[in-house]
């Protein structure tokens, strides 16, 4: 990821061993050839601190080593932006193709996407995408509630206006999203069919997983699968994967 606004020395001058974390972070950022903001970088290493603090009385993540943190969970989640970056830009050109002009398409204080991330825990990859995103409201759902609120308290530390936690099941969630995430959350069929009521009409699920999941996906139905793609994440050997899926329309699934 090419380091845009990044200015030398100010991922250091923060403390709390931000220099040698904020070099693995830069690093991770080139390899995975995103180009953050210095505010954006400031945000992200701030975010991890946050969870640290939390995590000595919550147990919002089972990953206490900051090194382990960083790239296990940060760059894990940051391995993503990329990818919705690209199904954001097709679906804004999607609107242009339609004859629709993308700054008329809603009201201009409606966000170009409404991001759904399901069992969010500490906000991963929820709080990263409202970092990396900023035209993405981003709503974090967990059943624990000090898991909500830990997402509620990141926004306001962050000052990320695009970002709430949401204390519920996703099942009583209302329609309206328009990308469903999920990191390791659950089986693909559980996280669709427990989602499918929050997704918007032309939405998609967009899911995070390790190795291929062909077992699971053998197991889903009214549920069309149309893009996987293998993630590389900078520091961790091991498999990480990405699911793009969409509900099949009647006559697909009939046929």
């Amino acid at each position: 990821m090419a380091m845009g606004g990044f200015a030398s020395g100010s991922l250091g001058s923060q403390g709390g061993g931000d220099g040698q974390g904020g070099m693995t972070l830069a690093r991770g950022l080139s390899d995975l050839d995103l180009n953050l903001s210095g505010e954006q970088i400031a945000q992200l290493l701030e975010y991890l601190r946050l969870i640290q603090k939390w995590n000595k009385v919550y147990n919002l993540t089972a990953v206490r080593n900051p090194d382990e943190m960083l790239t296990h969970h940060l760059l894990d989640s940051l391995s993503v932006i990329a990818p919705l970056r690209r199904h954001l830009a097709e679906r804004k050109a999607g609107w242009v193709g339609q004859g629709v002009a993308a700054t008329n398409s809603a009201p201009k204080t409606s966000p170009l996407c409404r991001l759904l991330d399901v069992g969010s825990g500490a906000g991963l990859p929820g709080v990263v995408i409202a970092i990396c995103c900023p035209e993405v409201a981003v709503s974090c759902v967990d059943t624990v509630a000090k898991k909500a609120a830990f997402i509620q308290q990141a926004a306001l530390t962050l000052k990320l206006p695009n970002l709430q936690g949401i204390h519920a099941r996703v099942e009583s969630l209302g329609s309206g999203f328009d990308v469903i995430s999920s990191r390791a959350f659950a089986s693909l069929k559980d996280f669709t069919t427990w989602s499918r009521g929050a997704l918007a009409e032309g939405g998609v699920w967009m899911a995070m997983k390790g190795k291929h999941p062909a077992d699971e996906i053998a197991q889903l139905s009214s549920v069309d699968v149309f893009h996987v793609e293998q993630l590389q994440v900078p520091g961790l050997d091991a498999e990480r994967c990405l699911l793009w899926l969409k509900p099949l329309s009647p006559q697909s699934h009939s046929g």
